[in-house]
């Protein structure tokens, strides 16, 4: 694409708008309180910074501490479970012997089915259930205040890692496309001692 330099208007008014415009002098602005008791700040750069007990000469950019996203986190954690059973739990190949669906389902009523659900199936033997949660709704109006997509979707994996699910769960994962996908999340329960 070509680019288009500025014609006469553009320039004109450029001329107007710098013409009215003044240089700010940053030292007078912005005047730092510095305590003496503090070291300078070329001092700090200068120190060394200290990672896992080892001592570095570079310091360290402020990141940003962006919480991975929800299918990240599952697929980070480590795998509890038996390597081949997982394979095939992943790639759907594996039938979930029970399931609750939470659609429609307020936080209050569905935590305490999730509970009953999972205990009762862990008391029955049951290995694999699928627990449907739904994708969630776009509900945020532009508020100041973000609403997050998807509620249940959020909180089930929370509730399963929380007393007293965490003792007869082993594994938590998204489900495969043909249980649901993301709107769902297969549970591997351990065996009854």
């Amino acid at each position: 694409m070509k680019r288009r330099g500025l014609n006469k208007d553009d320039l004109e008014l450029w001329r107007k708008v710098t013409e009215r415009t003044e240089k700010l002098d940053l030292k007078t602005l912005f005047t730092p309180e510095i305590d003496t008791d503090q070291p300078s700040l070329p001092a700090i750069r200068k120190a060394k910074t200290i990672v896992l007990g080892k001592p570095t000469s570079k310091t360290r950019k402020p990141g940003h501490n962006l919480t991975p996203s929800l299918p990240e986190q599952i697929n980070a954690a480590p795998v509890q479970m038996d390597q081949k059973a997982f394979g095939k739990m992943k790639r759907g190949k594996l039938k979930p012997e029970g399931r609750i669906d939470l659609h429609g389902m307020t936080l209050d009523r569905a935590h305490p089915a999730l509970s009953r659900f999972i205990l009762s199936a862990h008391k029955s033997g049951k290995r694999l259930v699928l627990v449907i949660t739904g994708k969630g709704k776009m509900r945020d109006e532009g508020g100041p205040i973000p609403v997050r997509h998807g509620v249940l979707r959020h909180q089930v994996p929370q509730w399963l890692g929380m007393a007293p699910l965490s003792s007869v769960v082993l594994q938590v994962t998204q489900a495969h496309i043909s249980h649901g996908g993301s709107g769902a999340y297969y549970v591997y329960l351990r065996r009854q001692r």
